[in-house]
């Protein structure tokens, strides 16, 4: 028997009518174990999952006027020393990475009312 290419199935399906579609799903829910109904559902799904980036790096770009507030912050956050801390507010750098989008949006938040500017990334 030859194999069907997925457009010649799809052609065959056209041609019928809704119950005798109807039927061969109901034979591949028997053949297969499968319905093919629940893959249909799921692909949306899966595709909205995808739409965007669930982590992010918090990326310090500038220390703004209040270096001060942002060491004390980036000590906070990160943990490091002093001189780490000082050397992130002088020199931008990743303040944390690979968060979630919730976190480092929060993290943002912070950083910009301390007056410094942050990228997600």
């Amino acid at each position: 028997m030859a194999k069907l290419s997925a457009k010649e199935i799809i052609d065959s399906l056209k041609e019928m009518s809704l119950l005798e579609i109807k039927e061969v799903v109901d034979l591949m829910k028997e053949e297969f174990g499968v319905d093919p109904s629940a893959v249909a559902v799921a692909a949306p799904a899966a595709a909205a999952a995808e739409e965007g980036p669930s982590t992010a790096t918090v990326v310090l770009t500038s220390a703004g006027a209040s270096k001060l507030a942002v060491i004390k912050l980036v000590r906070e956050v990160t943990g490091l020393g002093l001189k780490e801390a000082k050397e992130i507010a002088d020199n931008g750098g990743n303040v944390k990475e690979n968060v979630s989008m919730d976190e480092a949006n929060e993290l943002k938040a912070k950083f910009e009312e301390a007056g410094a500017t942050i990228e997600l990334k």
